[in-house]
């Protein structure tokens, strides 16, 4: 994913996000004023974003101070403004606790916020750090496009402010959600890495005037589909104002292809990846300690291969484990000329295409859009977005939001950076719901009635290849195997080897999605409605399929 997200508490962000996030994650001097060390760290002032600036007397794009962010993250969620508040109450002849009790935003809360960090894929980035200075703009512009994106989104669709017992009522925030956001230019290895962090208050207010807090839990589950919708959103928009196409490439084996921008050398990204190189490492020991492991029985823990979930903990581990000190920042000239330089030298690209990076992605864009026809099938994308989330999806159930995320990458994957119509995610995703998927919900909570909260499976079944999970009664293996209880372990978290673990192949996704998507082609004749979306966009019923044709390949997977 390109999006993370972490929890704010009121102490991180004393020890962390003052000191080292709001100045580029460097290291800010002790009793420096906040906008000097930004200066000095050579990144730009933090900007508030969001719908709900207006009832805390803020506008969208105004300068971050070091107060505000003391009242609304660091002091368990008080107004920005609470030291004038509360001074003001005082001076009204009202006593200290109802002075207090004006400047808070509600209840007191430990968590205060949300860190959301968005940064583009490598291919982008990369633009950016060898680009002119018009094109590093281009860049930044459609990276805060996509962000103001996802924020719309959340505020209109995800987040949702729990109250009464037990938090049964749940409401949207109607005047939105306040953030704080703030542009770093390098990663920790020092190589180029255009990102935000994007601080989200917990804090909104309800319709009856009164301040809660949004449902965090609701925002963890809503990360993929954020991270695909801004992947989605910021690669369109950098591919249509420099006219560039994107294009699949696979990073691993068996997993998903991600989006890049097609021109840019495979090489550049091997330049940059340093820092994933020596995660990749470490991840590769935590894994091989994972499938080994065994009990006192001998009997395997858990099953002999590794799913995404458990994969991207045990990245997040890794992470951790390697994790470099932070380096003194520089700021972005000195930045852009030493990647320049380190690239010629390091990187085995030719000084000519480092130079003329923009033109040869344009060129690579000119062949792509003669070749691939910007055409959304929905009525295939519905099978293709079905079949995916069944088959990756623990048990073959799924949520919506799974749905929707799957969409949005199908998108990406077809159109290679063209602009789409508003909705048409959703339109794909209300196909799937209604042709492909099963409602199995028995929910007896009031929370799974709610359209979010639906349980489907697929209509069809798909049959599954054998599987090598040992089961958990077996008689021990005789043989030595590398399950060995004696061999050492590395230092891992209590609790992070309880995993569920189901194999989730993606190249078997594939498969089923090329085979329903050849049954729904070659299926009798029905009447059909079109709909249409720069070319025709037909919608048709398609027929339930239980078993597996041979497969072809698949038109949703390679538009050309």
């Amino acid at each position: 994913m390109t999006m993370d997200i972490k929890l704010i508490t009121a102490g991180q962000m004393y020890r962390y996000y003052l000191r080292q996030v709001v100045v580029g994650d460097g290291r800010r001097p002790a009793r420096t004023p906040l906008r000097e060390a930004q200066e000095q760290a050579g990144v730009p002032a933090g900007r508030w974003m969001g719908r709900g600036l207006a009832v805390l007397g803020l506008m969208a794009g105004e300068e971050v101070t070091e107060q505000h962010l003391r009242n609304l993250f660091g002091e368990r969620g008080r107004h920005p403004y609470a030291d004038r508040i509360e001074a003001e109450e005082l001076a009204a002849g009202k006593s200290p606790k109802k002075a207090v009790r004006a400047g808070a935003l509600g209840y007191r809360v430990t968590v205060t916020g949300f860190d959301l960090v968005f940064r583009p894929q490598p291919t982008v980035y990369l633009l950016w750090a060898f680009g002119d200075d018009e094109t590093r703009r281009v860049i930044e512009a459609a990276h805060e496009r996509a962000i103001e994106r996802v924020l719309e989104w959340i505020e209109d669709q995800v987040e949702v402010i729990r109250f009464g017992k037990d938090g049964i009522y749940q409401v949207r925030p109607p005047g939105g959600l306040v953030a704080a956001r703030f542009r770093h230019y390098e990663a920790r290895s020092g190589m180029p890495l255009l990102h935000d962090h994007l601080l989200l208050s917990v804090k909104g207010q309800r319709l009856d005037g009164k301040w809660g807090s949004v449902h965090s839990t609701v925002m963890f589950e809503n990360t993929v589909a954020c991270s695909a919708l801004y992947n989605e959103t910021v690669m369109m928009e950098v591919c249509q104002a420099l006219g560039l196409a994107s294009e699949p490439r696979t990073v691993t084996a068996g997993r998903r292809p991600v989006m890049e921008i097609a021109g840019v050398p495979h090489e550049l990204i091997r330049w940059t990846s340093r820092r994933s190189d020596q995660i990749a490492a470490c991840r590769a020991e935590l894994e091989h300690e994972y499938v080994t492991a065994v009990d006192d029985d001998g009997n395997w823990k858990f099953a002999p291969e590794v799913s995404e979930r458990a994969r991207a903990k045990l990245n997040q581990i890794a992470a951790r484990m390697t994790r470099p000190p932070k380096q003194q920042t520089r700021p972005l000239a000195q930045l852009r000329a030493w990647w320049k330089t380190s690239a010629i030298l390091t990187s085995g690209v030719s000084v000519d295409v480092i130079n003329s990076l923009l033109e040869y992605a344009r060129a690579a864009a000119a062949a792509i859009r003669s070749r691939v026809a910007a055409v959304v099938d929905v009525a295939l994308a519905a099978v293709d977005v079905t079949a995916m989330v069944f088959v990756m999806n623990k048990d073959g159930f799924f949520h919506r939001r799974h749905l929707l995320a799957e969409a949005r990458r199908h998108l990406a994957l077809v159109l290679r950076g063209r602009r789409r119509e508003p909705g048409l995610d959703q339109d794909i995703v209300e196909e799937a719901i209604a042709t492909h998927c099963l409602d199995i919900s028995e929910s007896t909570t009031q929370r799974g009635h709610r359209p979010a909260y639906r349980l489907y499976t697929a209509r069809w079944s798909l049959t599954d290849p054998p599987s090598n999970r040992r089961p958990p009664d077996a008689a021990p293996e005789t043989e030595a195997g590398p399950g060995d209880p004696d061999t050492p372990r590395l230092p891992l978290e209590p609790g992070e080897w309880d995993i569920p673990r189901v194999p989730l192949p993606y190249d078997r996704a594939v498969i089923a999605s090329t085979v329903l998507s050849t049954r729904l082609r070659a299926a009798p004749a029905a009447p059909c409605t079109t709909t249409s979306w720069r070319t025709s966009r037909p919608r048709c019923p398609s027929s339930s399929a239980s078993r597996s044709p041979t497969p072809t390949p698949s038109p949703l997977r390679h538009a050309a």
